[in-house]
């Protein structure tokens, strides 16, 4: 078995399994909740994205091509502060706005850089060293966080325009 297939295979199983707990467990318990407080502990889960910058470690991520490992680590560390922002702001008329922004912008980092190791032929899963953990564990939850925050989001302008329709 290559180590790309490990990869995808640990990948595939992180998304099943923090699929359950999100479905199970998170959703329920956000869904029902105002946007702020709904928002507020899936953008927790974000502030430990400054761990991608561990990309940036030779010792700790192997050999991976810089093409690989700055975009990653700077787009974390970026959207750390996004989701400081989100949260300083959640509770104001601009925190909307930044959650949808901070959204935006992580959800792009984390896709675009499945996307490169994806596609660069100078990626290899086995040049990640002991940051194999951040794509195959913390990404998928992530992503999940993502799509719920996504789904709230939503939710919240479809309720505010209803309401600005019944009005």
């Amino acid at each position: 078995m290559t180590d790309l297939m490990i990869f995808g295979i640990s990948v595939a199983f992180s998304f099943v399994a923090w699929g359950a707990v999100c479905s199970r467990y998170i959703w329920p318990f956000v869904r029902s909740r105002s946007l702020p407080d709904a928002a507020t502990p899936l953008l927790y889960l974000n502030v430990f994205r400054f761990v991608g910058a561990s990309f940036l470690v030779p010792g700790v991520a192997g050999s991976l091509p810089r093409a690989f490992a700055a975009p990653g680590a700077f787009g974390d560390l970026f959207a750390v502060v996004l989701a400081g922002v989100a949260l300083m702001l959640l509770r104001r008329p601009a925190g909307y706005a930044a959650l949808w922004l901070f959204n935006l912008w992580g959800a792009g980092d984390l896709l675009f850089a499945f996307y490169q190791g994806l596609f660069d032929e100078d990626f290899h899963p086995s040049a990640l060293g002991a940051t194999f953990y951040i794509p195959t564990v913390y990404v998928p939850l992530l992503l999940c966080v993502h799509f719920m925050l996504f789904a709230l989001l939503l939710k919240a302008r479809s309720m505010s325009t209803n309401a600005a329709a019944g009005s």
